[in-house]
């Protein structure tokens, strides 16, 4: 049985790559994410046939389509099928699987393969070998990759369809920076810490269970609309440009001097960024004594540099995260609508509009996270929870 299903080639990067290139243009995602056909394996007994009905758009798609720091596509054989989000109904299971029946709606994580301490070797619809990811009408994946919805922890129906890659990130980052933190510094010396979080959905997630727990919360963005949505939430807002989103090392020091002066000197000690790219440089030199600089950022570069010295004068820790055990992903869904509460792009896209989510992320115009209606028609349970 073929499906239709959204695919990444070698053959369509290239051909993008020399278009870009002889035309002058900027590359063009949407020219790479280019609709195929699926063809599903029979379920075996411990798999769930699955109706897709959401994706959110995710920026790790955007590097395998624009193949920066590691050619995914090649690697995996020169075509892969993205997609590490997903919302679905079951449409059958094996005769082995109990969690699930026919007609339940789930949501998927992108765990690819836990290792002895369930920290995932790969990740599912990315570099995992042989895993299908779920930019497709319909998938076969093993039971234990999938979750039910919490389909009545008040969230609607786009902004559950948000959550579950970023949620379980944002959970695992977020107990390992305060766990780092709490070894060198207990709650009884400084129980309310000071939070930092740059820009995107991980980093809203991030700072929602900070804010939860009771800390103060800053979000450095440039979207007016994400820093307004995270206000209304009591975490306050940072123009990123502002400061020229930290062009220079002018730019840093006064990103820098304003942090100290929001924190009456303290400045930050819990930092969620990218550990590369742009806001690292800004990011460590807001960081406080005895702070915490976590990340699961990583495609944008292989290698980073920074002051080693210094940093262990200020007993400074960079942790590198990459993504959650199978029990942290069921955790982070506990917190659905009571802590996590997205921010959803205000255009809900159809599935032939799929490659246009991803340009205009690419692009990063839009005002919150994207997210993709696959199905026509949604089952009941889903459906009474669309806005």
């Amino acid at each position: 049985m073929s499906v239709p299903a959204y695919s990444i080639t070698t053959d369509a990067i290239a051909a993008e790559t020399e278009r870009a290139a002889k035309s002058g243009k900027p590359f063009d995602v949407a020219r790479v994410l280019t609709l195929d056909e699926l063809s599903l394996p029979a379920p075996g007994a411990g798999d769930v046939h699955l109706k897709i009905l959401a994706v959110s758009a995710e920026h790790n798609i955007d590097h395998a389509s624009t193949a920066d720091t590691v050619n995914i596509a090649e690697v995996r054989g020169g075509r892969m099928i993205p997609g590490n989000s997903a919302l679905a109904e079951v449409l059958a299971v094996g005769g082995g699987v109990t969690k699930f029946q026919a007609g339940d709606v789930v949501i998927t994580h992108c765990n690819g393969g836990p290792d002895a301490d369930g920290f995932p070797l790969r990740i599912w619809g990315y570099d995992a070998e042989d895993s299908v990811g779920w930019y497709a009408k319909e998938a076969v994946v093993a039971d234990w990759q999938l979750l039910h919805a919490p389909l009545d922890c008040g969230l609607n129906l786009w902004e559950i369809a948000a959550l579950p890659l970023r949620a379980p990130t944002a959970y695992h980052l977020w107990r390992r920076a305060l766990g780092i933190y709490r070894i060198k510094v207990p709650r009884e010396r400084r129980a309310r810490l000071n939070v930092l979080s740059f820009g995107g959905g991980v980093g809203e997630l991030f700072l929602m269970m900070a804010r939860a727990e009771g800390h103060n919360a800053w979000f450095c963005a440039g979207s007016a609309e994400r820093r307004a949505a995270l206000e209304a939430q009591g975490i306050a807002g940072i123009d990123q440009k502002q400061f020229n989103r930290f062009t220079t090392r002018d730019d840093v020091r006064a990103f820098s001097k304003h942090c100290r002066a929001l924190t009456d000197g303290e400045q930050m000690h819990l930092v969620c960024d990218m550990l590369r790219g742009p806001v690292f440089d800004a990011g460590l030199a807001v960081v406080a004594r005895q702070g915490v600089n976590v990340s699961a950022g990583w495609q944008l570069s292989q290698k980073i540099s920074y002051n080693s010295t210094l940093l262990s004068v200020k007993q400074v820790t960079l942790d590198h995260t990459h993504y959650e055990t199978l029990a942290g992903c069921a955790a982070a869904t506990e917190l659905y609508g009571s802590v996590f509460r997205p921010t959803i792009h205000d255009e809900i896209y159809s599935w032939k509009d799929l490659p246009r989510a991803h340009a205009e992320m690419h692009a990063n115009t839009q005002t919150g996270i994207p997210i993709i209606r696959v199905a026509d028609e949604l089952p009941a349970a889903a459906e009474r929870i669309v806005p």
